[in-house]
């Protein structure tokens, strides 16, 4: 598999690493490389200091399937995914670049939604941000149900999300999703951007997302 890996040069190895999870977007895009289109969201973290990996996951870019995805072909897919994020920490653990005791998951939309389960099956993993996330009002295959996995997610979660997401309502969706976590409720937190739908401002997330890695991962060496 592919994955790319955005390195900062204002700090000091081993780096702090956080993984990247697309949205949905990125089962429509050919090519990796158009990843970067969309970096409004993560391009601050190297320029922080924190390395930053996207990895390809199956479904998406160089990796895309023909045909349509149905319920078994989803059930793979969130399958091969939870195999994508594992070897992706099994290589960044093999440089010397990276800090493998300090990597954190960031799952946008798809990342933050129907991706959940891959982050309770890897506890490498020292934080996690779910942004634009929520759960589904239909359920899935019981093997890949978040609902079936958020109880088993004890890492520091911070959720971000819009009052007005029409993908992830608040109180239908975004509220189940962080009630269900198993994460003790003082190393959770849920922050609403009044105003805001299914993208939250800019600004404010990545403020929210420095303080949150500075918090658990430590601030980054320079």
């Amino acid at each position: 598999m592919l994955a790319n890996i955005l390195l900062p040069k204002n700090a000091v190895p081993p780096y702090q690493a956080v993984i990247w999870f697309p949205g949905s977007y990125a089962d429509g895009l050919k090519s990796s490389d158009r990843e970067l289109v969309f970096s409004y969201y993560f391009d601050f973290l190297p320029r922080t200091g924190r390395a930053l990996i996207y990895p390809v996951y199956k479904g998406t870019y160089e990796r895309q399937e023909p045909g349509q995805v149905g319920a078994s072909r989803l059930r793979d897919r969130v399958v091969q995914w939870s195999k994508d994020l594992g070897r992706t920490i099994d290589y960044l653990e093999s440089r010397s670049d990276i800090d493998g005791d300090k990597l954190a998951y960031y799952g946008f939309s798809t990342g933050a939604a129907a991706a959940v389960p891959i982050v309770a099956l890897e506890p490498r993993l020292k934080a996690a941000i779910l942004l634009a996330g929520g759960l589904k009002t239909e359920v899935g295959p019981a093997e890949i149900e978040p609902l079936n996995f958020l109880p088993r997610i004890r890492v520091p979660v911070l959720l971000l999300a819009g009052r007005n997401d029409f993908h992830f309502p608040v109180e239908t969706s975004q509220a189940p999703l962080f009630k269900l976590l198993g994460t003790p409720t003082e190393h959770k937190r849920h922050v609403i951007f009044e105003g805001a739908g299914h993208v939250p401002p800019r600004l404010e997330v990545i403020r929210e997302i420095l303080n949150w890695l500075d918090h658990y991962l430590g601030p980054v060496g320079r």
